[in-house]
């Protein structure tokens, strides 16, 4: 099953994708019908709603304002190498806030505080029910399903200090979707898919989700004993190599350049990236 949030008359809405159209549900995003308990996936497959042509959809975040939005840096061997930095010992986490997500063909707020505004293709995933303390065994089992993300980065402000927060979470910078593709398309294992991320369609990544240091179920079970994940949080888990602050010389994004975001199964986003409006 495929779902969507979808901006529909000045409001959101959740919608499952059927064919070539979406059938409006009475849940606000993704995020709430997540949030009305285990029995989400039938609610989301028997609900009868409103239908939208997919061409006429306009999409929101796949979930708006999750509770939590936690990342992981340093999660694939070539950027690891490419940063300069040690293979870690245990997941590195960062964190972000709900203004910094934009939906999956929104523009790029590009800061007028810096210019050197990178990309960063990741596979992300949404919890799909309360996890604490979950063994790595069991912790698939807490993924409602995957989607695509950009964890776009402001890479001198991300160096301020040693900590990753103020580079990671600048405004309407990280688009999120198009879809939340549930977790059972995947025959709930650990999806094996190409990621890719294109620079006005010049490939500078290019990986494959199998190749995380620290895997979908390492992640679950890792956040789960610091705090409870909650139905609707949303875990960027990390990018490839390829980015512009890895090369020699260094690339950056500009203004007017589109920036997509590919992954095998799951859609693309596709945003240009335009400069922030001032008073």
């Amino acid at each position: 099953m495929r779902l969507a949030t979808l901006r529909v008359r000045g409001e959101t809405r959740a919608a499952r994708l059927d064919g070539d159209e979406y059938v409006l549900l009475a849940n606000p995003d993704v995020g709430a019908l997540l949030a009305t308990g285990p029995q989400w996936r039938q609610d989301a497959a028997q609900q009868a709603g409103e239908r939208l042509p997919v061409i006429d959809a306009v999409y929101a975040p796949v979930v708006p304002h999750p509770n939590k939005i936690i990342c992981l840096g340093l999660n694939y061997a070539t950027h690891i190498a490419e940063m300069g930095r040690d293979t870690p010992q245990y997941p590195t986490l960062f964190a972000k806030y709900d203004a910094s997500l934009i939906g999956a063909y929104d523009s790029i707020t590009m800061p007028t505080v810096s210019d050197k505004v990178d990309w960063e293709a990741e596979l992300a995933f949404v919890v799909g029910r309360p996890a604490r303390h979950v063994p790595k065994a069991e912790a698939l089992g807490y993924v409602a399903g995957y989607t695509v993300a950009n964890d776009v980065t402001i890479r001198d402000y991300q160096r301020r200090t040693r900590e990753f927060l103020s580079g990671k979470t600048f405004e309407a910078t990280t688009p999120v979707g198009p879809v939340l593709v549930t977790a059972d398309e995947f025959g709930d294992a650990e999806p094996d898919l190409e990621i890719r991320c294109e620079v006005d369609g010049e490939v500078m990544q290019r990986s494959r989700t199998s190749d995380l240091l620290f895997g979908i179920a390492d992640i679950v079970s890792y956040i789960s004993d610091i705090i409870t994940l909650l139905p609707g949080d949303l875990v960027l888990t990390g990018t490839p190599g390829g980015v512009g602050d890895g090369r020699d010389p260094k690339v950056y994004l500009k203004h007017g350049q589109t920036l997509r975001t590919v992954i095998e199964g799951l859609g693309e986003t596709s945003n240009v990236c335009l400069p922030e409006k001032t008073v």
